[in-house]
């Protein structure tokens, strides 16, 4: 089939497009089913012994070392409550630097003597379990030739049961070291720096009081944007297939200009994708709340709500693995690229952050009275002092090829680092930088005007779109992850920079105190200090504006444009020392990440660049000469028999072929010319010799997409892509 014939062809099957069966039955509710394939604190406190069930909640609700001791019980009671869900493996599922989840599955069944089987699962093997670590990224933290590496248990983690037609899986989440104890993966950090934040938030609490405060944990709220395409269209684009991206594609006649897309009637098909994945969602614990259409046409948004970071990082990467599985059923592919369409907005993942205890609820509440709140304030402050002084590592924590065709955009905030506060926490700082602060500003109301309409409540600040870490109320929403990425690498940094901003604080307040400063003065003093060695990062205005990044020069902000920008800020010293001082990276560990970046960069290009060589020369090219070939023998049959013809039609797609001849040969040399020898070497090389040569590639492709005739365009096209669902 050629490639015009096999677009026509996706054309007709869209068309012809038959939703699946319903998955759900005419008696079930949600509440039922939420959370029943998973082996949560219910299904234990019924299953396992008191003093059993007692220990593991220490551990999950405490922080408390997990006895070994236990193990032996929770996978005995773990194994029966799988084998009556229909499980017949158990996977320990971790999160290696691929930014993916892996699994390795075995079965319950081992052969007896008598010639049959026997369903075990022991409690070491509950807690350990050893992969082969020698093919995932590692950044030196090992040879390639040594393969051992350990899953470790995460108790704080509820193991589920995966479901799939043909058998179901025991899926336990676990931890991955090396054999020197050194993390290859997302979880391990995380919780290492969810630990350290939480023991300097204890020194707050206490100071203010709380003489046995509750374990203090990192919540998270990941909001998940995401394209759908009808699969017959995926499977007809190599680019999209392989990269995840159009390399290819002419701007729409119709794009998202007239903003009707935005919280839009939700389309049939698209409804039907949704509420099954809620409904598979809702199965494994995961608390889906929102839904809706995003700005760009074929893009859309879920919400889940807060969960602890850990298990916030373990939910979107199964909530990610669960819409691609249901997308294929409904006959489409769900794409999670940061920027899948040129032209239209990209796709984000937005960590909303806040940090608390089951006690006190969110520590980043302000009250009616935000000037009165001193505890409210001094944890506001950390944050501001931690996004100020760290504020490359933040950077550096959402970098990656990808992503940087989207910070900066129109959908996505600058890669300057600011925060926003609003006019009511702005305005309560600025009058602490002063001296004490004595007045918030209050809430409003809104009179619509229409008599049957209530009084609505107004808040005394609006928001920002514009900011990269704007408070919203009672959390702190970190805006630059892109949509592919794990939510714990910048968990990670978010935790890391506010355990050493609350370690700060507690320690002045501490001196102050013993010093003999009264409680009170000492707040108000470190309070005064941070808005005013800090503030420079607080900015409540437009972060698209032409003026920003002049006026954030100004202020001393970095403004790290690219991956290669802000991978170095992983290396330096204090970057190293931080991460070092409170347990969460070796300085071995962070060169690993740093090394890591470069590489994934430097693949990532790649591969698009040789789809850009493959697809340009082997589909592009020959469509427009086919184009071209019509047009030189229609004009010389018309010459042929006397009739003028049309010369500018025959010169206007040669100009951009030959283009495109050239363009391709060009990014052919920049291919042979990147051997490199250093990480670094190919990053840059990259970057500056592939990419500008794939854009010229693409100029002149996307330049006879709109001149050659449709019926020999062999990709399907934006128009089509966009919006045929």
């Amino acid at each position: 089939m050629s490639g015009n014939s096999a677009r026509r062809q996706a054309i007709r099957d869209v068309r012809a497009y038959v939703p699946p069966a319903p998955s759900y039955t005419a008696t079930e509710t949600p509440g039922e089913i939420f959370g029943e394939n998973v082996f949560n604190k219910v299904v234990m406190q019924k299953r396992l012994p008191k003093s059993v069930y007692k220990s593991v909640m220490a551990t999950i609700e405490n922080g408390a070392r997990l006895d070994p001791l236990v193990a032996d019980a929770v996978a005995s009671a773990m194994k029966d409550w799988a084998l009556e869900k229909g499980a017949t493996h158990y996977a320990h599922v971790f999160y290696p630097l691929t930014g993916l989840t892996a699994e390795k599955h075995d079965s319950f069944f081992e052969p007896v003597g008598d010639g049959t089987a026997l369903a075990e699962f022991a409690g070491k093997t509950l807690v350990q379990g050893e992969p082969d670590a020698s093919s995932f990224p590692n950044g030196g933290l090992r040879n390639t030739f040594e393969a051992r590496g350990y899953t470790g248990w995460d108790v704080t983690s509820p193991a589920y049961v995966l479901e799939n037609p043909n058998g179901n899986t025991l899926c336990i989440p676990t931890v991955f070291v090396s054999m020197t104890g050194e993390a290859l993966d997302h979880k391990t950090p995380l919780l290492r720096s969810q630990q350290a934040m939480g023991e300097h938030a204890e020194r707050i609490l206490r100071l203010f009081g709380h003489t046995d405060p509750a374990r203090v944990v990192s919540f998270c709220g990941p909001e998940q944007e995401y394209f759908l395409v009808d699969r017959h269209f995926f499977l007809a684009r190599p680019d999209l297939l392989n990269s995840g991206r159009t390399l290819f594609g002419a701007k729409p006649p119709k794009g998202q200009e007239f903003d009707d897309h935005y919280f839009g009637a939700i389309p049939e098909r698209v409804l039907g994708f949704m509420m099954d994945t809620e409904r598979e969602l809702f199965k494994l614990g995961i608390p889906a709340k929102t839904r809706h259409n995003e700005v760009a046409p074929g893009q859309f948004e879920i919400a889940p709500m807060f969960e602890r970071g850990n298990i916030a990082a373990d939910h979107q990467q199964l909530l990610m693995t669960t819409f691609k599985s249901v997308a294929k059923k409904h006959g489409m592919a769900c794409l999670f690229h940061e920027k899948p369409f040129q032209g239209v907005n990209g796709s984000g993942k937005h960590v909303n952050f806040s940090l608390g205890n089951n006690e006190l609820g969110s520590l980043l509440v302000p009250g009616d009275n935000p000037h009165d709140n001193a505890q409210f304030l001094v944890f506001c402050a950390a944050v501001i002092r931690a996004v100020h002084k760290y504020a490359g590592l933040l950077r550096a924590s959402v970098a990656s090829a990808t992503n940087d065709h989207r910070l900066g955009a129109n959908e996505a905030p600058p890669a300057i680092i600011s925060i926003f506060l609003g006019d009511q926490l702005a305005d309560v700082f600025e009058q602490i930088a002063q001296g004490p602060a004595t007045s918030s500003k209050d809430k409003g109301s809104m009179v619509i005007g229409v008599d049957t309409l209530p009084v609505l409540p107004t808040d005394p600040g609006d928001r920002n779109r514009t900011s990269p870490f704007a408070f919203t109320g009672n959390r702190f929403e970190f805006r630059a992850p892109g949509s592919m990425q794990t939510v714990a690498g910048p968990m990670v940094t978010i935790n890391t920079i506010m355990a050493e901003s609350l370690d700060y604080a507690a320690t002045e307040l501490e001196a102050a105190v013993a010093g003999g400063t009264d409680f009170d003065t000492a707040v108000q003093s470190l309070l005064t200090q941070i808005i005013t060695d800090h503030g420079a990062v607080v900015f409540n205005g437009d972060g698209y504006s032409d003026a920003w990044p002049i006026e954030a020069e100004k202020r001393g902000l970095a403004n790290l444009r690219t991956t290669l920008d802000a991978l170095p800020e992983l290396i330096t010293e204090s970057a190293m020392d931080l991460f070092d001082k409170y347990r969460v990276f070796n300085h071995r560990e962070m060169h690993s990440r740093y090394e890591i970046g470069l590489e994934q960069y430097a693949l990532t290009i790649g591969v698009e660049a040789r789809l850009t060589l493959e697809m340009g020369a082997t589909v592009i090219l020959p469509a427009a000469v086919r184009h071209q070939t019509e047009l030189a023998i229609n004009i010389g049959a018309l010459t042929a028999a006397g009739v003028e013809p049309d010369h500018a039609a025959l010169s206007e797609v040669s100009a951009p072929i030959t283009k495109l001849r050239s363009a391709l040969a060009v990014l052919r040399d920049a291919l042979a010319g990147g051997s490199e020898e250093t990480a670094l070497g190919e990053a840059e090389h990259a970057r500056d010799a592939l990419l500008p040569a794939m854009s010229a590639v693409r100029a002149a492709a996307d330049a006879l997409e709109e001149i050659v005739a449709d019926d020999l365009w062999p990709l399907p096209t934006y128009q089509e892509m966009l919006f045929i669902l």
